[in-house]
């Protein structure tokens, strides 16, 4: 059967490979040749504060090896700076295809940018074409028995298994179809320099980027994958699976990973099965996105949208800053400072002592790690954060507060993790790592480590500051007053591709 078009284009956002990509397979299947372009887009970078972002080097050195590979075919990635909106429909014209192609993207503003494009390829007499790619299961394709949203992770969970087939989970062979990709010469991806950007000095330099850097991982944790129900909340162990930022940015298909879950699941792996539950509880914001966008600046639960915020900036900086005088948190921001990472146990403890114990605005922190995470994707940030703040759909009751010095004890008992990001409390006894506080005045000389000097006191007390959030969410349900919360922060959604 002839391909139905001489050429198309395919725009890549968040699937930076060339191995199983839904929308790369069906160009290279429906045309005689294609084309493959990534833009910069200028209405995401201008917005980046940060111009050694890890993200952004990350991109550019996936970009790279990407092109390289496209080379090694006689072919190469076409790379833009712009903005999407514009530069897209004009390569199209330029080079006079018949369609764009792509994957779809659920975030709002993802959207309306789809929109735009795919309005102004119409003016020009050229299709618009999408494809499901990033996650298993989309929009409207796990439904409740009735055909409505799930807002119950467990249920949603159980529907999703048993809607889960075979093909479900197979790869596109997009690979054995490359030889269709269009000759476009020997043009090489702009410097980082040439958009704006520099390469970052912290530990982002040590990400292995693009296809090969997502294989070797994936490889890795599938050594490890039998005992990641018993490793994975212990910070300083090599319990994750680390490939967060590769599912966010496409270097690796979400339908590998699925598929091994699955697989190794069916003979009674608990690791397996426990990280199937993460991918699928990754599906499950996407999910809630698309049906409740509003949740990206509200809460899902309208009775907490009132709830009354302290919003203390200076406790707000003393948290961004890991200087809260509660080492699991401070030592876990710094990690997030440090290298744009943190371990998922500690996003929920920083999330909850945020909203719970300083009663600062959960969008505040939200937004923090959209700045400063690698692997941001606002779906689960936002499902993250509502759901440490008990705002979101199948949230931690609000009356579960975590408790930083007891998370602290029973998840980093040796205080490993704390002395790696907290050097000034290298030396502190085991005895008291996790509350030094607690050190009476002749220990603390002893150590080195004086109490409001070479470490922080605690800037709140965690049981008296308990006893307010309670009844701040107990009177947020009685009164249920709806109101606009501005929260003193710029309204932003970050995205970066």
């Amino acid at each position: 059967m002839p391909a139905p078009h001489a050429s198309a284009l395919l725009w890549m956002r968040r699937d930076l490979r060339l191995n199983d990509n839904h929308a790369l397979f069906q160009a290279l299947t429906q045309a005689r040749q294609v084309y493959c372009v990534f833009v910069f887009d200028t209405a995401i970078l201008d917005a980046l504060e940060n111009r050694a972002d890890r993200r952004v080097w990350f991109i550019w050195q996936s970009l790279v090896q990407l092109h390289e590979a496209m080379t090694r075919r006689g072919s190469g990635l076409i790379v833009l700076h712009g903005r999407a909106t514009e530069v897209i429909p004009a390569l199209a014209a330029k080079l006079q295809v018949q369609a764009v192609y792509v994957n779809r993207d659920y975030e709002p503003a993802a959207v309306s940018r789809d929109e735009t494009v795919a309005a102004a390829l119409a003016r020009q007499g050229m299709s618009f074409v999408t494809f499901k790619d990033q996650v298993i299961f989309e929009k409207s394709e796990v439904l409740t028995q009735t055909g409505q949203p799930f807002s119950v992770f467990t249920a949603y969970k159980n529907a999703w298994l048993k809607r889960l087939a075979t093909e479900d989970l197979a790869a596109y062979p997009s690979q054995q179809h490359l030889d269709n990709l269009a000759r476009t010469g020997s043009h090489t991806p702009p410097s980082l320099e040439s958009i704006g950007f520099q390469r970052p000095v912290s530990a982002a330099t040590e990400i292995a980027p693009g296809m090969k850097g997502a294989a070797k991982l994936f490889d890795d944790f599938l050594e490890r994958i039998e005992h990641y129900h018993e490793t994975r909340d212990y910070p300083s162990l090599k319990g994750p699976s680390y490939l967060s930022l590769h599912l966010r940015f496409g270097t690796l298909s979400i339908r590998g990973p699925a598929r091994a879950a699955w697989e190794r699941s069916q003979y009674g792996s608990r690791g397996a099965q426990t990280w199937l539950n993460e991918l699928i509880w990754r599906d499950f914001y996407f999910m809630i996105l698309h049906h409740h966008p509003q949740v990206a600046e509200h809460a899902f639960r309208p009775e907490f949208d009132s709830l009354p915020f302290d919003n203390n900036a200076e406790r707000y900086n003393a948290w961004c800053e890991g200087k809260t005088g509660y080492p699991l948190v401070d030592a876990a921001m710094r990690q997030l400072n440090t290298s744009g990472y943190m371990h998922n146990r500690l996003r929920m403890v920083t999330a909850s002592f945020l909203v719970k114990d300083l009663h600062i605005d959960w969008r505040w922190g939200e937004r923090y790690f959209a700045k400063q995470l690698n692997d941001f994707d606002l779906a689960a940030n936002n499902g993250g954060w509502q759901w440490a703040a008990s705002t979101g759909c199948d949230a931690q009751p609000y009356f579960r507060i975590f408790n930083p010095v007891t998370q602290s004890e029973r998840f980093d008992r040796d205080g490993k993790f704390i002395r790696k990001y907290l050097p000034e409390l290298a030396s502190c006894d085991k005895k008291f790592i996790h509350a030094p506080w607690r050190m009476d005045v002749t220990t603390q000389k002893r150590t080195g480590i004086i109490i409001g000097r070479d470490y922080p006191a605690p800037i709140v007390d965690h049981a008296a500051a308990r006893q307010v959030t309670l009844a701040r969410y107990a009177d947020a349900r009685q009164s249920h007053q709806p109101r606009q919360t501005t929260g003193g922060i710029p309204n932003e959604n970050l995205r970066l591709a």
